[in-house]
C-alpha cells in the first residue's frame, strides 16, 4: 500500500473512531431517555425542580412529588448569583429568569444613618448577578418540565429500601416504588429526619423579615444592592426586576410563631424608626400580609447525606443562613453535580456517595462563611458595632474580590468528578 493510501486509511480510521465515540455518547443518552430507571424527587422547590431538569437533560425521566396542593406565588426575593445563573443558562431557563430579574453589579455597605462604609463592585464572571421573586424562578423551572412529571399534594412521610428498590410511603396511604430517591424537601426534611435523626435546625439568635414591593425609590442607585448596619439590626435592599424592590431585615430576637402577620409591618416600622430612607418607605409600601417572618436557621455540616439509593440535596442537607444569598444557588449546583455523577458512573449506590463527597466541602465552606458573616452583622454593643464599621471599611478590595471569585467562579459543569 502506498504511503498516501496508508495516511488516508489512518485518517479515515481516526475520523471513524471520533464519530463512533460521539455516536456512542448520543446513543447512551438516547437509551437513558427510555431507561426504566425510576427516579423519585421529593420536593418541588428550587432544588427539586432543578434536579428534575438536570436529570432530564442527561436522559432520565424523574418524577417530582410536592406536598403543596398547588404552587402559589409565595416567598420573597431570591438571589441568583453567577455560579447559579450559568447553570440556568445550560438548563435553558436563563432567558425567562433574566426577563423578570433585576441585575446587581455592586453592593454598598452603609451605617443605619446612610453613611457609606464600603463600596464593592462585583467581578466579571461571564454571567450577571441577579435577584427576582422566588415564584418567578420556580415558575421558569416548572414550565421547563413536563406537567405530567409533577405531582402536587403528595406528602412523602418515609421510605424503605428493599434490595435495589426503594418504597416511598405517602400520607395518603400510597406507596411509590423507585430505583433512586432524592430528598429535596427543605429545611424540615422528613427524609433527613429518618436517616440522620439529628433534631431541629439550629437557631442563630436573630430573626429575618423579607418583602417585595412595587416601590422603586428614585434615590436608590441602579443595579445596586445596599446593606445597612445598626446595633443588632440590618436592612438589605436590591432590585428584583419589573420595577420591583426586594428588601430584608434582621433583628436580634427569636422568631415568635404567634406573631400576627398584620402586625409585622407596624413592628418593623418601630424597629427601624430613625433609619435613613428608603428603609421605612419600603416597609410601608409592602402589603403587610406578604411580609415573611422566619428565624435565622442552619445546621452543622453533616458528612452523611444519604443511605443506600437515597440522597439529599439543597436545604434538606445543608441549610444555610440567608446572609450570602447562596441557599438556592447551592441547591442548583447540587442538582447538576448529581446529574453529572449519574451520567458518568451510572445508577448505583456508590454514585450517590460520589456526588455527596464532591459537594461536601463546597457547601460546608459557604454555610460556615454565611454563619460568620451573620454573626458579625448582628453585633449589638456600641463598641462591637464601631469595630465592625472599622473592619469593613479597612477590608482590602482585593480580598473582597477574592472571596467573591471563590463563590461566583464555581462551575458545577466543569468541576472534576
Amino acid at each position: 500500500m502506498s504511503l498516501r493510501c496508508q495516511v488516508s486509511a489512518l485518517v479515515g480510521f481516526r475520523v471513524d473512531q471520533l464519530f463512533a465515540r460521539r455516536l456512542a455518547l448520543i446513543a447512551g443518552v438516547c437509551i437513558r431517555l427510555y431507561d426504566v430507571t425510576r427516579i423519585l424527587i421529593v420536593g418541588g422547590g428550587i432544588g427539586g425542580l432543578s434536579a428534575a431538569l438536570a436529570l432530564r437533560q442527561v436522559g432520565f425521566a424523574p418524577e417530582v412529588f410536592e406536598q403543596a396542593p398547588e404552587l402559589l406565588e409565595v416567598g420573597a426575593a431570591i438571589a441568583v448569583w453567577p455560579n447559579a445563573l450559568r447553570i440556568l443558562q445550560r438548563l435553558g431557563v436563563a432567558d425567562q429568569v433574566l426577563t423578570r430579574a433585576g441585575v446587581i453589579e455592586q453592593v454598598r455597605w452603609l451605617n443605619w444613618d446612610g453613611r457609606l462604609i464600603k463600596h464593592v463592585r462585583f467581578p466579571s464572571t461571564g454571567a450577571p448577578a441577579v435577584a427576582l421573586h422566588r415564584a418567578d424562578l420556580q415558575r421558569a423551572l416548572l414550565h421547563a418540565l413536563p406537567a405530567s412529571s409533577i405531582h402536587l399534594g403528595r406528602v412523602c412521610e418515609s421510605y424503605q429500601q428493599i434490595g435495589d428498590e426503594i418504597h416511598a410511603r405517602f400520607a395518603d396511604g400510597a406507596t411509590v416504588t423507585c430505583d433512586l430517591l432524592f430528598g429535596a424537601d427543605g429545611l424540615h426534611s422528613r427524609l433527613r429526619a429518618q436517616i440522620l435523626a439529628d433534631g431541629p435546625p439550629r437557631h442563630r439568635g436573630y430573626t429575618v423579615w423579607r418583602g417585595v414591593t412595587d416601590c422603586a425609590p428614585q434615590a436608590l442607585p441602579s443595579n445596586t444592592a445596599l446593606e445597612l448596619y445598626g446595633r443588632g439590626q440590618r436592612f438589605g435592599i436590591g432590585p428584583v426586576g419589573l420595577g420591583r424592590t426586594g428588601w430584608w431585615a434582621t433583628a436580634n430576637e427569636r422568631a415568635d410563631a404567634a406573631e400576627i402577620p398584620s402586625e409585622r409591618q407596624r413592628k418593623l416600622l418601630t424597629l427601624f424608626a430613625g433609619w435613613c430612607e428608603p428603609v421605612r418607605a419600603l416597609i410601608a409600601a409592602t402589603p403587610a400580609e406578604t411580609i415573611l417572618h422566619t428565624a435565622a436557621l442552619d445546621r452543622p455540616p453533616s458528612k452523611q447525606w444519604g443511605a443506600g439509593r437515597m440522597t439529599l440535596l439543597g436545604d434538606a442537607i445543608h441549610p444555610t443562613t440567608p446572609n450570602l444569598g447562596q441557599g438556592g444557588c447551592m441547591a442548583i449546583e447540587d442538582a447538576v453535580v448529581l446529574a453529572r455523577c449519574l451520567l458518568k458512573y451510572g445508577v448505583a449506590t456508590q454514585t450517590l456517595r460520589t456526588y455527596e463527597r464532591h459537594r461536601h466541602a463546597r457547601t460546608t465552606l459557604i454555610t460556615n462563611y454565611s454563619r460568620y458573616y451573620g454573626r458579625i452583622g448582628q453585633w449589638q454593643t456600641a463598641s462591637s458595632t464601631r469595630l465592625r464599621g472599622l473592619l469593613l471599611s479597612l477590608l482590602p478590595k482585593a480580598l473582597l474580590q477574592h472571596v467573591l471569585h471563590l463563590i461566583f467562579d464555581y462551575d458545577a459543569y466543569a468541576v472534576d468528578i
